[in-house]
């Protein structure tokens, strides 16, 4: 992994790119918020060596450096996921080399069913905490002690500072917001009744098929993280309906302008 990555480095020291201190990763439909960044690069992901290929509707596949406001970010327009056929280790690469281009925050955000009968579809949850299951931790194999412990600490996966600094924004712009449990699975199919029911009876408030890797890769090497997901479907007893890709990625469109304001006051007040 070491190899790989001082070879992607050496890809961007030729280009140059602006040295980010916020990394941001973009879900399902929610690549909208590229139009407020002051574009300096956005290199399709084919062209960085050792880098995935996301291959999911709604994922437009670029990296993209450039300012929001006079802070330099980084931001993934489009993610990679386990069910796409990746590695763990694959999946959460971006975040090792975000971590090494100078990231010091990682912002998350995802398109998530909703099983808190509280939940309205197009609704924000802060995720406060997660469920982890996903059948491979991106930590598996021999630890790079350069990049963190072999047994890192997850009593505090989402930084609470992050957390109260977005409530305040929410607040302030009047938009409605949840805190809630995130569990990870790993897709591609969505949920059935009965599992949706299994996660709501142990601790989740909504479901998707990313996320929780890259936290934890993140934590490992130390990066603060403040995540949220936009409400796309229910799953809900008495609410839940057929679903499709598209319908979830139309609903997150229609959430992102909520999105992008807390994102991008956030980011102002780092």
């Amino acid at each position: 992994m070491l190899q790989k990555l001082n070879k992607t480095i050496s890809y961007f020291k030729k280009i140059n790119p602006p040295a980010p201190k916020v990394g941001i990763i973009l879900g399902t439909g929610l690549g909208g918020l590229i139009d407020d960044i002051n574009v300096s690069y956005a290199i399709p992901y084919d062209l960085i060596p050792n880098f995935p290929v996301s291959t999911v509707q709604g994922h437009a596949g670029k990296l993209i450096f450039g300012y929001i406001g006079d802070i330099p970010i980084v931001a993934m327009q489009g993610r990679f996921h386990y069910y796409e056929g990746y590695s763990m280790q694959e999946v959460t690469y971006p975040i090792r080399l975000m971590k090494l281009l100078g990231v010091e925050t990682l912002l998350i955000s995802n398109a998530s069913g909703g099983m808190n009968k509280k939940f309205s579809i197009g609704d924000l949850m802060i995720i406060k905490d997660h469920i982890n299951l996903q059948p491979d931790n991106p930590l598996r194999g021999e630890n790079i002690e350069d990049f963190g412990p072999r047994f890192p600490d997850m009593s505090q996966p989402y930084d609470l500072e992050l957390v109260k600094k977005a409530e305040k924004i929410a607040k302030k712009n009047k938009i409605k917001i949840h805190k809630g449990v995130y569990a990870s699975v790993s897709g591609p199919n969505f949920e059935s009744p009965a599992e949706y029911k299994f996660l709501s009876i142990i601790g989740a408030d909504a479901v998707g098929m990313s996320t929780v890797p890259e936290v934890i890769v993140a934590r490992h090497m130390g990066l603060p993280v403040f995540a949220i997901s936009v409400i796309t479907d229910l799953g809900i007893d008495g609410k839940i309906v057929e679903v499709s890709h598209e319908e979830v990625e139309q609903a997150a469109m229609k959430a992102e302008p909520k999105l992008t304001t807390i994102i991008k006051q956030l980011i102002k007040d780092l």
